[in-house]
């Protein structure tokens, strides 16, 4: 077996990676061809990695000229601990306001935790949701590696 396919994580170890982490690398491409690269926490809506962001964003324009993205998380601060799961995707905007704040509620859950008041999270949700779009990305490629498995035997 060669040291790649060794590496690579089961469907079930990215499942359960992808939905253990919080934030990602969110890759847009801009208007001259270069990338576009930020940060973004994000959600799981339907299994499916999610985002939302300010309609006027960089990221949001990019995603409505090409809805080509890559998506990367990550982990691990030395070598041999390193893990990560690359995902190339198409983003599909979500449209309906309710859609969008479903996406904001994912999103948001998973960066505050589990919240104690439901009901207070969903108005703050949908008074900061009011400009905002969501997408949900549609995988069509997800490389992965996991290190650890290096420091065990083949």
């Amino acid at each position: 077996m060669n040291q790649r396919a060794r590496i690579a994580m089961a469907e079930d170890e990215v499942t359960a990676f992808v939905a253990a982490s919080r934030k990602l690398q969110l890759g847009t491409i801009n208007p001259d061809g270069t990338p576009h690269l930020v940060t973004m926490f994000y959600g799981l809506t339907g299994g499916r990695i999610s985002f939302w962001t300010y309609g006027k964003a960089q990221k949001a324009r990019n995603i409505e000229r090409d809805a080509r993205v890559t998506c990367l998380i990550e982990a691990g601060e030395d070598y041999f601990d390193l893990r990560g799961v690359l995902l190339y995707g198409t983003a599909r905007r979500i449209g309906d306001p309710e859609g969008v704040l479903g996406v904001g509620m994912d999103v948001t859950r998973r960066m505050a935790g589990t919240p104690s008041d439901e009901e207070a999270l969903r108005g703050y949700v949908a008074e900061t949701g009011r400009k905002r779009v969501a997408f949900v990305v549609e995988p069509v490629r997800v490389v992965s590696w996991d290190h650890r498995k290096l420091a065990s035997p083949a």
